[in-house]
């Protein structure tokens, strides 16, 4: 496949060119300043080809025509910041490539092809690499994933990034009919929340439900009754008084861990139980469940106050859904990114 890049800082495979003009000529291609990035098609041997994006543009160019980049890779590809492109283990992640209904082609190191459908405007230009479009790609991710946990981060994850909403994703649901995977999606879909910051917020919001607690608001603000902003929780049940936070390997810095401390003393003062999740929580999560169900208990054995309330004051921009995301000029998307960085 040619390409007709329009990112800075990427070089698109080129073919066997006999004039020399448009690629290397064969002698040069077997030379040393040249390196093969995918089938017939080279690059300068000073690209780096560990760079993500550029491992994106080398996997595609080997594909056939109508073939688009998908999955993770099409989601980063249009700035989702949670797909970088490795695993758990912090390896590469192949690149998935959708190539629709077609007689089965050769795999190669690197590349994941991704035979089946593809529905009428699946695919689109960004960029000037064919991509599908974001609700296929996150579809194409779920059906991949190793658990519905790591579905659900995906799906919340995209809508972090305001790549897709919920309703546009159950939309895009709709078309697929009973397509292998939709059952999953469906899940995936109706667990996911757009307004998680980090995919182990996900993986806490799944113990929550599941241990059958009320579901909890997602990064929802609290503030004190005069509408000044006291904190904002990862989860918060606001009839029960419960609120939720991760802590992970970050959270060992002396600095964060004098912010958690007033965090935490923040939740005293308005006389709400919190429940904080650890890293290791995640090898074994009945520890968390446990202390989750007694903050449940002691609540609802005492009397409560309401010094708080969750009622936005005039002039607080709401961000909490994609809609209200993509709604905001540029200055505010700058200004209040601060709030999802702590």
């Amino acid at each position: 496949m040619d390409l007709l890049l329009t990112r800075p800082g990427l070089v698109a495979p080129v073919p066997v060119d006999p004039s020399g003009l448009a690629g290397p000529t064969r002698g040069q291609a077997r030379g040393p300043r040249w390196r093969a990035a995918s089938t017939n098609r080279f690059v300068p041997i000073e690209v780096d080809p560990t760079l993500v994006d550029q491992r994106i543009v080398e996997a595609i160019a080997g594909a056939p025509d109508r073939a688009a980049v998908t999955g993770w890779a099409g989601l980063r590809w249009r700035g989702a910041e949670y797909f970088d492109g490795y695993d758990s283990r912090m390896q590469p992640r192949p690149v998935p490539i959708a190539v629709g209904d077609r007689k089965p082609l050769r795999s190669r190191e690197g590349v994941e092809l991704r035979f089946g459908w593809l529905l009428e405007n699946d695919v689109v230009a960004v960029d000037g690499l064919p991509v599908t479009r974001p609700e296929r790609s996150v579809f194409d991710d779920v059906c991949r994933a190793g658990s519905l946990e790591q579905a659900v981060q995906i799906v919340s994850m995209a809508c972090r990034s305001d790549m897709v909403s919920l309703d546009e994703l159950l939309s895009y649901r709709c078309l697929l009919g009973s397509r292998q995977f939709t059952a999953r999606f469906t899940d995936a879909i109706a667990l996911s929340d757009e307004n998680l910051w980090s995919p182990l917020e996900a993986t806490m919001l799944l113990l929550w439900v599941g241990r059958g607690f009320r579901r909890p608001l997602c990064n929802r603000p609290i503030f004190d009754l005069a509408g000044n902003h006291v904190v904002t929780p990862d989860l918060f049940d606001p009839i029960a008084g419960v609120a939720g936070e991760y802590d992970g390997v970050v959270h060992s810095r002396l600095r964060v861990q004098r912010r958690d401390v007033d965090r935490d003393a923040c939740y005293r003062d308005l006389d709400l139980e919190v429940v904080t999740m650890v890293s290791d929580d995640l090898r074994d999560t009945s520890s968390f469940e446990r202390r989750l169900a007694s903050a449940y208990r002691r609540v609802a054995e005492r009397p409560r106050r309401r010094d708080w309330t969750i009622d936005l004051p005039d002039g607080w921009i709401d961000t909490s859904t994609v809609s209200a995301r993509r709604a905001l000029t540029e200055a505010d998307r700058r200004r209040l990114s601060a709030r999802r960085l702590g």
